[in-house]
């Protein structure tokens, strides 16, 4: 029997919220590779000091379009810049909706001249799916979940990253010298003992590094070759809950709300995804609650992906865009949590790592944003959140008021007492981490 399409548990439920909206939900984990390895402290303060390996190939879903129309349909589906975008170069994606508001971000790398690769979440993958159905795109298009919900067989490609102050030298180790000059987000083609691949600069934890990208026929050799190359450099594997805490100081926020939940023109979409998808399953919790799933969207500029948006060329959405660049309301931040408070509410917690949407408050009370991310950094000792500040109070030093706790959603009132602990927080710069801010993107 088919399962109900995203629009008709909306219909069922009565909002798009009474879909999506799961209090206590946990946060998803990383398929196949253990938690922690090491310890996830450890595994944190490997890509600060030293030098960490993390196994991409698992969690991450991937989309390859190919054909004569691939550029034109994601030219036509997204607000990037295609001039001069070279074979073995990655951009951040950013598709939007005709009201200029982020269905998510992903990886877009050119493989070739006419094939593509979209790597990330799957809600980005599934609107370029559906824009090459209705349109009749010329394209062939290939999907590979990821291995929690690939129903057999391994990965089509391996992503194995290293990062960290000795990243490089382990490069260097590991190819016998330096690999060519190779800018961010460039790939130069590598090859070992007759295995070619990717070495493509990208690193989650804002720290210099590769990730390595190729068949995954060659997985195996490729990772055990890195892991003894690291030896001397005291390499060390990157488990799930580490790594799912790294875009907290490079400040990456992983899991906006795709946009797509109450435009009418977008009914379409909706009965196209299944209540299954990512959409209808992705789930939003924590003290921020609002009817109004659109409270929720988020535009592209305030992730700070204005520098990928290019007004070159025709698109969905980009007159909103062109009518909103210098309206931003809201500016990501990071939110530095007090001592005392955390200790009187956390107590000192193994671990934390939730994607719950808390409130943040002005001394009054009144509402100051929206958190997306909030976990401990072991090596600092703190929690921080990443997350989506009011213009007026987003300057670095303001004091603001952290709601935790977990509305019970629909059919509760929205601004009820609910016994909520608060924290002091206050506002930092993002990315949090110096070498992220000032570094990463220079070459």
């Amino acid at each position: 029997m088919k399962p109900k399409s995203l629009q008709q548990a909306i219909d069922d439920a009565g909002s798009p919220m009474g879909v999506v909206w799961k209090p206590n939900a946990k946060a998803w984990e990383v398929p196949v590779i253990k938690p922690e390895y090491i310890g996830w402290r450890e595994e944190q303060a490997a890509w600060r000091d030293g030098v960490a390996l993390s196994d991409l190939s698992h969690h991450m879903w991937d989309l390859w379009v190919e054909g004569p129309d691939a550029q034109r349909l994601l030219m036509d589906y997204s607000a990037n810049n295609y001039e001069n975008f070279v074979v073995g170069q990655a951009k951040q994606f950013v598709p939007v909706t005709e009201r200029g508001l982020l269905i998510t971000d992903g990886i877009l790398m050119r493989d070739a001249e006419e094939r593509f690769n979209l790597s990330g979440v799957p809600a980005s993958q599934s609107w370029i799916r559906y824009q090459a159905e209705v349109g009749k795109y010329d394209v062939e298009l290939k999907v590979d979940p990821d291995s929690g919900l690939r129903k057999e067989g391994q990965p089509i490609v391996f992503r194995f990253q290293i990062q960290g102050p000795l990243a490089m030298a382990l490069s260097e180790k590991l190819f016998g010298g330096p690999l060519p000059k190779t800018r961010f987000f460039h790939s130069t083609p590598v090859e070992l003992e007759g295995r070619k691949f990717r070495a493509f600069r990208h690193g989650m934890a804002g720290m210099p590094g590769y990730e390595f990208i190729g068949d995954w026929a060659d997985a195996a050799f490729v990772k055990d070759a890195i892991l003894k190359a690291g030896e001397e450099f005291g390499i060390v594997h990157v488990g799930g809950k580490a790594y799912y805490t790294n875009g907290i100081e490079s400040g990456w926020i992983p899991t906006p709300t795709p946009a797509i939940f109450t435009d009418p023109e977008l009914a379409g979409y909706r009965e196209w995804l299944s209540v299954f998808s990512y959409e209808g399953q992705k789930p939003l919790h924590g003290s921020f609650y609002s009817d109004d799933i659109a409270d929720y969207y988020v535009s592209p500029y305030e992730l700070g992906y204005g520098k990928s948006i290019a007004f070159t060329h025709d698109y969905c959405g980009r007159e909103a865009l062109e009518k909103s660049k210098d309206a931003v309301a809201r500016r990501k931040r990071t939110l530095v949590f007090d001592e005392a408070d955390s200790a009187r509410v956390f107590g000192n917690p193994d671990y934390l790592n939730t994607y719950g949407r808390y409130r943040l408050e002005t001394a009054d009370g009144q509402l100051a944003g929206m958190s997306f991310q909030t976990g401990l950094i072991g090596p600092l000792g703190k929690i921080l959140s990443l997350a989506l500040v009011n213009d007026a109070v987003a300057a670095p030093g303001t004091e603001l008021t952290f709601v935790w706790g977990e509305h019970p959603g629909p059919g509760h009132a929205v601004d009820g007492d609910y016994g909520f602990e608060k924290l002091k927080v206050t506002v930092a710069s993002s990315p949090y981490n110096d070498h992220a801010r000032t570094d990463y993107r220079k070459d």
